[in-house]
């Protein structure tokens, strides 16, 4: 067959339990549920760095955030890493990219293999965002999400048709401060929403770095963030319960709100391919840069390696290739989605992109048996103790049985010091028993045998991927030079 088309649509912090395709009990998303209803719903997809920016740059590169240099939101893609946009244009494809982009601002580090783009500095703003591309920067009036599609349709209209495309439609939201479309204000009002199960998680077993992370529902989100100023009444100390479901309220309808409005331009998007018949011969992506916490155990916002956080949803649909209505239930993760994306367009990942980490998963999404597949994954946050969040570095591993984490907090204390200022902790999940994460069983004797076998695959990954542990401020990194 000739080469596909490749629509790649991402939202930002767009948790799969608030998607109906995934049996979320909060809100309802038809659109999106549309690509799993005609494709194949992905139910075991990670991020390997639990933030906007590492994430992207990994998709883009099918690289751990150490070897294309985006490990936080303070750091840019390096340029000399290709992205498979790139490699797709060199090949004849038609590139292009509107919405979020978030690898950085300088000359060097904007949008590379593209033939159009227009992005958003930064996060960007939700009514009236500035936007800016090839040709300089400008305001742009209307609502962001409407923006974006209106732009990727434009473009598609303009386009050759004579030759493949891909089109990367990034939308910002749900990204905080979320901020609705008007049309969507009176949708899941405060008090229908109903709080997930593991809202009151006490966080008794857990690492005191992460007990002390500054992500709780009841007081960490802010008056911008929920709309309204917290009444007096329940502002004390012994009125957290309260207080917490007060914001948690205002904050789902909200976030809520925004993912409609990304679900509708789902809808826009899927109906002009169909109206142009280019459905047939078009592949649709859907997914978000990482996972994000809607209440689950008390928190909202990501970054740290637990199941709402680090799950991306993934729907993909490809009329005539992918079997519809169907379930994969491998362990993927981003750094695998360009590899994908190449192999789907005919172009060899591994002779294309030299720096390649990932695998294309094309087989298992057709069904195919593939037996050497991997059965864990390597997670690192490299952002230590931001001021905001509090958020602690880490690194672990995730099999479809355990999850074991690393927090190796502060290192070293003052140079010359053997002291260290926090002690190493570690996790330990048991997730079939414990499938909501709430048990660190780490120094339970029954896990030994356990415990060593996750270090042992920690330790593998961290080689595979030309990794290291992390060994105190002052020593110098291993040189993973080829």
């Amino acid at each position: 067959m000739s080469s596909p088309n490749l629509v790649f649509v991402m939202s930002d912090d767009h948790a799969a339990h608030a998607i109906s395709a995934y049996g979320s009990v909060v809100n309802r998303t038809p659109h999106i549920d549309r690509i799993a209803e005609e494709g194949v719903r992905l139910d075991k997809v990670y991020c390997t760095n639990s933030i906007c920016t590492p994430s992207r740059a990994s998709i883009l590169t099918g690289t751990y955030s150490h070897i294309n240099g985006a490990c936080s939101i303070y750091s840019e893609l390096d340029y000399r890493v290709p992205t498979y946009a790139q490699i797709l244009q060199a090949k004849g494809y038609q590139t292009a990219i509107f919405g979020k982009w978030h690898l950085g601002v300088t000359e060097q580090a904007n949008p590379r293999g593209f033939d159009a783009w227009r992005i958003f500095p930064g996060q960007g703003a939700y009514v009236d965002p500035v936007m800016y591309g090839p040709e300089g920067e400008e305001v742009v009036e209307g609502y962001a999400s409407n923006i974006v599609t209106d732009l990727s349709l434009e473009w598609l209209d303009a386009r050759d048709d004579d030759r493949p495309f891909c089109l990367m439609v990034h939308h910002k939201a749900p990204h905080r401060p979320w901020v609705p479309d008007e049309k969507h204000r009176d949708l899941y009002p405060v008090g229908s929403i109903p709080e997930p199960p593991t809202m009151w998680d006490d966080h008794e077993s857990r690492s005191e770095v992460i007990r002390n992370v500054g992500m709780t529902v009841g007081d960490h989100l802010t008056e911008n963030d929920v709309k309204e100023p917290l009444p007096e009444e329940l502002a004390g100390p012994d009125k957290f319960r309260e207080r917490a479901s007060w914001k948690y309220q205002r904050y789902m309808r909200d976030y809520l709100q925004t993912v409609q409005g990304v679900d509708d331009n789902v809808g826009r998007l899927l109906d002009y391919l169909e109206e142009k018949g280019l459905a047939d011969d078009t592949v649709v992506v859907y997914t978000s840069d990482q996972g994000f916490f809607l209440g689950d155990h008390g928190w909202f916002d990501k970054r740290l390696m637990f199941q709402e956080s680090i799950g991306m949803p993934l729907l993909i649909r490809w009329p005539g290739e992918l079997a519809a209505g169907t379930r994969c239930e491998a362990m993927i993760t981003n750094v695998d989605f360009a590899a994908t994306f190449l192999d789907m367009c005919g172009v060899d990942p591994d002779e294309e992109l030299p720096d390649n980490q990932g695998r294309s998963f094309l087989p298992l999404l057709k069904g195919e048996e593939v037996d050497d597949w991997p059965q864990s994954m390597y997670y690192r946050y490299w952002e230590h103790d931001d001021p905001e969040h509090h958020a602690p570095a880490h690194y672990g591993v995730r099999t479809h049985e355990y999850l074991y984490i690393v927090y190796y907090n502060d290192g070293l204390g003052s140079p010359g010091s053997s002291e260290r200022i926090m002690p190493t902790e570690y996790e330990l999940y048991d997730l079939v028993k414990d499938p909501a994460e709430l048990h660190n069983v780490v120094d339970d004797p029954a896990y030994a045998e356990v415990r060593a076998q996750m270090e042992a695959e920690l330790a593998r990954l961290q080689d595979k991927y030309r990794d290291e542990p992390y060994r105190g401020p002052d020593t110098p990194r291993l040189d993973w030079s080829r």
